[in-house]
């Protein structure tokens, strides 16, 4: 122990000493002096600024750039650290009135180049600087036509100077969504430029981007549909840019979206509610589909699986379960331990939720929403199937992983069928988890068997399966004491357990983006036994 403690102590000091030098270098003249080695070239490709729709939320009522404070916009000392990003980064200018002036928004860029010419940890970061890049080249109407000679040399300097810390410094981030960000800017910078060096720099990186993130069948490897969505739209725009540019398109990036839309699709289009799996809030995409329909995407798929998450479904009744195995360390900073948790959706309500997911991995809100009692699953002792622990820089990562068992799914005109086991906690407690539930059309009703089966290291704990609701969703305990009543909408449901005692909680709800809600959960309680368990339960409709 005290020679690992020694190794970790010599190695958190070499990365200290060696992230110190390298500040140094950054902020030297040497440095400076390298990104600064630019080759005089002319803004030839000039964007649409409607291809920036799947990025940008734009105003339906854009502001003046009269209406700001110019004089003060940096020089406000008070901003706190989200303001400053949004400051910097520059998206504002998706805001701003085309009828604005543009004297006065290229003397804002004026007076930021002179004060942030030179490399700034603060906003030279990857993502800050990138979208900056995007924000300064797609509003080129404002930002850089009828503008002085002056202002276009310094203007396409300080582009291509920042361009080359990016190519710099973009491998040694740990953010992939960092990466795809600075990848599109080195894209659309090497096609204003007409610059063959960013050009290529860029699809190769993006080439090795999605080797490395996606899977063998184009799914992001962390499991997060989140991520998914993200990567589609970052992947559309550098397709746009192309396309519009008149460039040549990469044989792979029109095959990651079809794949990657494909999985939209299925997760999103079919049922236009997002199952809360994996680091997933409730979000709405209606503004994505509105530009994929409008740039001619169009994306079908009939599967059932895809990404370890099954999907079946019919007019009314849409059901969700986790059916996948969790990503590697490195993958598993937004994963959930929420394997065998499922969600129902009756007419695009939900009836069965998880709690989602609460992003801010500084908060301890951010563990509580991971641990397996935020799903509607089985846990055993109050312990998630899998653990958790914090990496330096305060992410959440998995340490431990599971094996899926006996995984089977049926989709009859007059039963539906999800069965999957998994041994995440055999080696503590001897226990294999298997859930089966099964959906009968013609009466409505949810039939489910959550079994425990005992190995030979078997140790006695109590057992819960929740079963969450979404806010605001009344939900009533009978005087029987096995079942409850559901109230959603219009429609009423019937929760039967007549194998063990059934309670109503409140807990939290983590739907929407780094906030909670109250909300109220069923959940069934025992305790496992040295013989083999069914627990039965029911959900019908009224």
């Amino acid at each position: 122990m005290v020679l690992k403690n020694s190794f970790n102590f010599i190695s958190e000091f070499s990365s200290y000493l060696f992230n110190q030098i390298r500040k140094i270098y950054l902020n030297s003249s040497f440095y400076n002096k390298k990104i600064s080695k630019i080759e005089q070239a002319t803004f030839e490709y000039k964007p649409s600024q409607s291809l920036l729709g799947c990025l940008i939320n734009y105003n339906k009522k854009k502001e003046k750039i009269e209406d700001f404070y110019i004089n003060s916009i940096w020089n406000n000392k008070n901003l706190n650290k989200k303001d400053y990003i949004k400051l910097h980064n520059f998206f504002w200018l998706f805001t701003v009135d085309l009828k604005s002036s543009k004297k006065i928004i290229q003397s804002i860029i004026l007076n930021w180049i002179d004060n942030n010419e030179n490399y700034n940890l603060k906003n030279w970061e990857i993502d800050i600087l990138s979208k900056r890049i995007i924000a300064w080249i797609s509003n080129s109407r404002l930002t850089y036509e009828e503008s002085s000679k002056e202002y276009k040399l310094k203007f396409n300097f300080l582009v291509k100077k920042q361009i080359n810390h990016l190519i710099n410094e973009i491998n040694r981030s740990d953010s992939i969504d960092d990466k795809m960000i600075g990848c599109s800017a080195i894209i659309l910078a090497g096609l204003s430029y007409n610059d063959p060096k960013f050009l290529n720099y860029g699809l190769i990186l993006l080439k090795k981007i999605i080797k490395y993130s996606l899977d063998s069948e184009f799914f992001p490897k962390s499991r997060n549909i989140r991520q998914l969505i993200f990567y589609l739209k970052y992947l559309i725009l550098i397709r746009e840019f192309l396309i519009e540019s008149q460039s040549e398109l990469p044989d792979y990036l029109d095959e990651t979206i079809f794949h990657l839309g494909q999985a939209y699709n299925f997760l999103w289009q079919t049922s236009e509610k997002i199952s809360l799996f994996n680091g997933n809030n409730d979000t709405e995409y209606y503004e994505l589909d509105n530009y994929l329909k409008s740039h001619g995407y169009k994306f079908k798929n009939n599967a059932q699986e895809i990404g370890g998450y099954v999907i079946l479904k019919n007019k009314n009744i849409n059901i969700s379960m986790d059916m996948g195995l969790p990503p590697e360390k490195k993958f598993s900073n937004s994963y959930q331990s929420g394997v065998l948790s499922f969600e129902i959706l009756y007419n695009g309500k939900k009836l069965i939720s998880n709690s989602g997911y609460f992003q801010d991995t500084k908060h301890q809100l951010n563990k509580i929403s991971k641990s397996s009692a935020a799903h509607s699953t089985l846990i055993l002792d109050n312990t998630s199937v899998c653990s958790f622990k914090k990496d330096s820089k305060g992410n959440n990562l998995i340490e431990n992983s599971f094996k899926l068992l006996n995984k089977k799914i049926v989709k009859e005109n007059n039963n539906w069928i999800l069965r999957a086991a998994h041994d995440g906690y055999q080696k503590k407690y001897g226990v294999i988890h298997e859930r089966e539930i099964v959906f009968v059309p013609e009466i409505n009703k949810f039939i489910g068997k959550d079994k425990l089966i005992k190995k030979r290291n078997f140790k006695s704990s109590n057992f819960e399966i929740r079963f969450h609701l979404s806010p605001g969703i009344k939900v009533t305990k009978t005087q029987d004491g096995i079942s409850a009543l559901i109230e959603l909408d219009n429609s009423g449901w019937r929760f039967f357990c007549k194998d063990c005692a059934i309670d109503i909680e409140t807990g939290l709800f983590f739907g929407k983006k780094n906030s909670y809600l109250e909300n109220q959960n069923i959940f069934v309680t025992g305790v496992t036994t040295n013989e083999d368990q069914v627990i039965n339960w029911e959900i019908l409709k009224i």
